[in-house]
């Protein structure tokens, strides 16, 4: 398993910049690196050489590859197609090819976030370094697993106690007129396995990403105070999807800059200025990637004993932050992300007893 590295904030040049010295410096650790980017020219342009659709090695323990949305969407269109095919005598999508499918808007995100995974299930890298877009959208991509994982959980369960879910399960007449009218091959068999798949790779995202040995962001801004808020506001929202920010990397280049107080208690790494191709000079200025990571603080903690369910969630005050309970969990909304927390059996349908925010914590009590 692999670390996956991505950096949020200041966009263009700057963030790439860093993703590539990041990917250099883990390689020139030992570590088997895979630096991914979108399909945008400046990776190539930066690396200088042309980067495509397959990993290519740029350098010992090196690789690079660009994201293509088209490349991706083919391949797996084609694997769902082999799957339709297990589950429908007459299968629907038998003629229509993957070469003619066009990507719509946030696909391309979908798309590099499985591509990730599937390069991280080979075990050929130690590290995947990942340039993304490194605003809102990314992290709602980043995001996916645990949001679908509440859509699968929360409606299945509606379905099975509506009337209709209780007649399919009970009836021994309604599964075999649906094998016959709609073509299926109906056994419980054949729905638990797809099933029990889509959910098993959900929670090994949602695992993945609470985990910042698997999965951690670093927040990139100048000491423009507009930037800043906007890192703060990004930081926040990545608390919302569990996901861990590990530090601060603060591109100035006065040495003695310092925004320690607005990002407390992250560390900041002042990195030099941009402009200079000097890949040396960039590569010492970062941290210790792995060792903050694991140091920051936890985006959810839950002290069952107490009955408590704390939430860190910097950038936000508590008129930003919204709290309900409408069913089995708690649903908080920070700005304009928002979160299902799937609560343990100790605290499972208690009813909220009181809730405060202090110190970039928001602390709800049952």
């Amino acid at each position: 398993m692999a670390l996956i590295l991505t950096f949020l904030g200041k966009g263009g040049i700057a963030r790439t910049k860093i993703a590539i010295a990041a990917a250099k410096l883990l390689a020139s650790q030992g570590k088997r690196v895979l630096l991914a980017g979108l399909a945008e020219p400046a990776l190539s342009i930066l690396l200088g050489t042309p980067i495509g659709s397959e990993p290519q090695e740029i350098a010992p323990n090196l690789q690079a590859v660009q994201f293509q949305a088209s490349v991706l969407l083919e391949s797996n269109w084609e694997q769902l197609k082999k799957l339709e095919a297990q589950y429908l005598r007459t299968p629907i999508f038998k003629n229509v090819f993957g070469q003619e499918l066009v990507a719509l808007p946030g696909m391309d995100s979908a798309l590099a976030l499985n591509a990730i995974r599937e390069y991280d299930a080979t075990g050929k890298y130690d590290a995947i370094v990942y340039d993304g877009t490194g605003d809102s959208s990314a992290l709602r991509t980043l995001g996916l697993p645990e949001s679908l994982s509440w859509y699968v959980r929360r409606f299945r369960q509606l379905f099975v106690n509506s009337d209709l879910g209780k007649t399919i399960a009970e009836s021994p007449l309604v599964q075999p007129l649906i094998s016959t009218f709609f073509n299926i091959n109906w056994t419980a068999d054949n729905f638990a396995q797809p099933t029990n798949q889509v959910n098993n790779l959900l929670d090994n995202g949602r695992a993945a990403l609470s985990d910042p040995k698997r999965v951690a962001a670093f927040l990139v801004t100048t000491q423009d105070p507009i930037e800043v808020a906007s890192a703060r506001y990004l930081w926040g929202s990545a608390q919302q999807i569990g996901l861990t920010v590990g530090g601060v990397l603060l591109v100035s280049s006065d040495v003695g800059a310092n925004l320690s107080e607005e990002f407390v208690p992250l560390p900041v790494s002042v990195i030099p200025d941009l402009s200079t191709d000097n890949w040396q000079t960039l590569i010492d200025a970062l941290p210790n990637f792995e060792a903050q990571a694991v140091q920051a603080p936890k985006p959810i903690e839950i002290d069952t004993q107490n009955r408590q369910v704390r939430l860190f969630l910097p950038g936000f005050d508590k008129k930003q932050v919204k709290l309900t309970q409408y069913g089995p969990e708690v649903t908080v909304e920070a700005g304009d992300q928002r979160r299902n927390i799937s609560l343990p059996p100790a605290l499972n349908g208690r009813p909220v007893a009181g809730a405060k925010f202090q110190n970039n914590y928001l602390i709800i009590s049952f």
